[in-house]
Parts: C-alpha cells; sequence; structure tokens
C-alpha cells in the first residue's frame, strides 16, 4: 500500500531541489482532510479531470469549429497534449510531474466556445464590466462556477495550481489583471512555466497536422519554414517520399522531440547560469523556461507562417466572424432579459451581477450548445 506520506517522501529523495514538493504546498481556500493514497497535486488533476468545464472542452474549438470534422483538435485534445508534452520535460528535469500535469489539464479551462474569437467578442462586450480574459476566467471556474462540494464553490485547488492557471503566458496569452494573492513580480514555479512552452510547443505542432489535413496550407509552404524544411527532408529519408501522411506524423514527431529537446538543454543552462537550488530561487529569478534564440528565431517564423496562412486564411475567418456574431447576439439577449437564462444562472445575479453571469453562462458553452442556443432563441421553428 502506497499513501500519501510515501509519496511525499519519493518526491523529497528523487525530485531537484528547485521542484514544488507536495508536502510544502501553500495549501488550499478551504482546509480539508489530507488524501490518503495520493498527494496533494494528484488529487487537484483528478479533480480538474472530472469537473464539468474540462469535459466540455472535448466540444471547444482549437482551430476549426467542433462540426468542421471529428479529426481536428479540440481544446480537450490539445490540453492532452500539453499534458504529455510538460510531462516529458518535467520528469527529464526532475520536477513535480503531478503539478504540471494539473496545471496543464486545466491551462485552458476558462475558453470560450469558438477559440479565441469567442474570447475577443466576449471581452468587447464585457469592457466596461471588467472585461474577459481566459486566464482569469479558468481561475473563476475552479474558484467558484464548479459547484460539486457542499463546504465550498469550486474545486478548492492547491496554490500553485491556481496560480499556474492565472501566471500562464504564451505568445497568444498574456494574462493582464493577477489576483493580489498572488505575487504578480515573483516568477511561477517551474512545472508552471514548463507548460507554458509546452502549450507552445503543443498548438504549433497540431496546427501544421491540422491545417495540412484540412487543406489550408500545403506540403510546399512548409518547406519555405527553415524549422519545417528540416524535420520534413528528415521524415522524407525516413519514410520515403510517396507516403505523405506518414511523412506528416512522422515530421510532427520529429518536429516535438526536437523542441523539447531545445527546452531542456536551455533550461539546464538557465539553472546553472542563475543558481537556481530552490523553488524559492525559481521565484526571484526571471523565466527559465524557453527556446535558445535560435530556437526561437525558428520558432516565430513558424508562428507567423501560420497566422499568415491558417489562422488568417479566409475560410478561417468567416468561420470566426460568424462565431462573433453568434456570441454577441447570445450576449444581447440574456442581458436584455436574464429570465431566459436557467435558474441555477439567475440564482447567482444577486452576488455577481447580470453581465458577468451572463458572460459565465455564454464562456460554458461548447460550441455546439452555443449554436444550438442560437438556433433556439432566433429560428421560429426551432424546439426550445
Amino acid at each position: 500500500m502506497l499513501l500519501r506520506e510515501e509519496i511525499e517522501q519519493r518526491e523529497l529523495d528523487i525530485l531537484a531541489g528547485y521542484a514544488a514538493k507536495s508536502k510544502f504546498t501553500a495549501g488550499r481556500k478551504y482546509p480539508e482532510p489530507p488524501p490518503r493514497y495520493r498527494s496533494h497535486y494528484q488529487r487537484d488533476r483528478d479533480r480538474i479531470i472530472h469537473s464539468t468545464a474540462f469535459r466540455r472542452l472535448e466540444y471547444k474549438t482549437q482551430v476549426f469549429v467542433n462540426h468542421e470534422g471529428d479529426y481536428y483538435r479540440t481544446r480537450l485534445t490539445h490540453s492532452i497534449e500539453v499534458q504529455q508534452v510538460a510531462r516529458t520535460i518535467a520528469r527529464a528535469m526532475k520536477l513535480n510531474e503531478d503539478l504540471a500535469e494539473a496545471i496543464s489539464l486545466a491551462h485552458d479551462i476558462g475558453h470560450t466556445p469558438f477559440g479565441h474569437a469567442g474570447e475577443e467578442a466576449l471581452h468587447n462586450l464585457m469592457l466596461n464590466e471588467g472585461g474577459f480574459e481566459h486566464n482569469r476566467q479558468g481561475l473563476r471556474v475552479v474558484d467558484i462556477l464548479e459547484e460539486k462540494y457542499a463546504k465550498f464553490l469550486g474545486l478548492n485547488l492547491s496554490y500553485e495550481v491556481r496560480e499556474g492557471i492565472i501566471k500562464h503566458r504564451t505568445s497568444y496569452d498574456n494574462p493582464d489583471a493577477i489576483p493580489d494573492e498572488f505575487n504578480k513580480e515573483a516568477s511561477p514555479l517551474l512545472e508552471g512555466q514548463i507548460v507554458n512552452i509546452a502549450d507552445e510547443i503543443a498548438y504549433n505542432s497540431h496546427d501544421i497536422d491540422d491545417g495540412l489535413k484540412s487543406g489550408l496550407i500545403t506540403f510546399e509552404q512548409l518547406k519555405d519554414i527553415s524549422l519545417c524544411r528540416q524535420v520534413f527532408e528528415k521524415a522524407e529519408k525516413n519514410m520515403g517520399k510517396d507516403n505523405r501522411e506518414k511523412i506528416l506524423y512522422a515530421g510532427v514527431r520529429i518536429l516535438i522531440s526536437q523542441q523539447i529537446d531545445d527546452v531542456i538543454k536551455n533550461l539546464e543552462t538557465n539553472i546553472s547560469k542563475y543558481g537556481i537550488k530552490t523553488p524559492e530561487d525559481v521565484r526571484k529569478a526571471p523565466s527559465l523556461v524557453s527556446f535558445t534564440a535560435e530556437m526561437e528565431e525558428k520558432n516565430n517564423e513558424l508562428k507567423a507562417f501560420l497566422r499568415k496562412n491558417l489562422y488568417q486564411h479566409y475560410k478561417v475567418l468567416r468561420m470566426q466572424e460568424k462565431a462573433k456574431r453568434y456570441i454577441e447576439k447570445l450576449f444581447e439577449i440574456y442581458t436584455g432579459d436574464v429570465r431566459q437564462l436557467p435558474p441555477s444562472f439567475q440564482s447567482h445575479i444577486e452576488r455577481d451581477g447580470k453581465f458577468r453571469v451572463v458572460c459565465d453562462y455564454i464562456a460554458g458553452m461548447t460550441d455546439r450548445f452555443a449554436q444550438d442556443e442560437y438556433s433556439k432563441l432566433f429560428l421560429p421553428f426551432e424546439k426550445m
């Protein structure tokens, strides 16, 4: 039998000095008896997996709206891919895999339907009410909106997981308002920092895959990008030039592996450079997890290509603009007459205000549910 105390001792024996140790967690907002067979971070991970908001990620857009096809990534499959990359880096660096896993699975839990288009629409609609940002919404989900326990609102996650959610940062994610309980001047723990880079590795790689499968980008275009040219030429040597599908899969695998290798080597360099020995050293140092300058330059070239040729492709833009119209109309209807909200949300209006409650309701929708709600509200013969 393996008890929590033994798991904590294993962490002390095996993990690096600069890794987060579950035994020394800053704790939860509401005191609870400790788990018997799991560490605190393992409990957090399991609560996230069993949450309603996490399940809904299966039907939330990454790039392509869910009904476009079953193959394309969703927020759920993306989160699982981020988890896999983050755990690989954490294991190699003797960091706390359980903490990295929990943050990975929760990092997109506050996202709206229809991807960044939905977030942009909600932010614009909420400008006079504090705006909308998915890191803050993610924290709101795990702190307040999940209602599964009798003694407290939310999931009552540990401080370190909650910090990883609110401080999640990539080139597309820039948290704009960090609550006072999280020292905004302090760097996140390394487990949170590797989730940031794992997010970039995952979405760059799978957007290449989805973009090629959709036909919106081509192999020929990708071969103009130095990083892609290198990995696909290597894949062709291993697979032969005739099997495009196997070349794609092999190329994406090579791309992910090369980026992970680069991050690990660079992190080792930075840990030595800044004399990092403890989690406290991590918090005082600048961000330690990043690509090398050479890989960063190649990655920026790839991101610029994807932005121009995939995210700004006219078919994707059409879909995004249509999504914004869905969000805007739903917001207009619900704020105009809150009686059209489910009773469970109407009951929160006194606590949170009409606009924030409507925002919460829409943000929690899946792509499919938002489309169904739109049809019910605007199409005269649609069943209610």
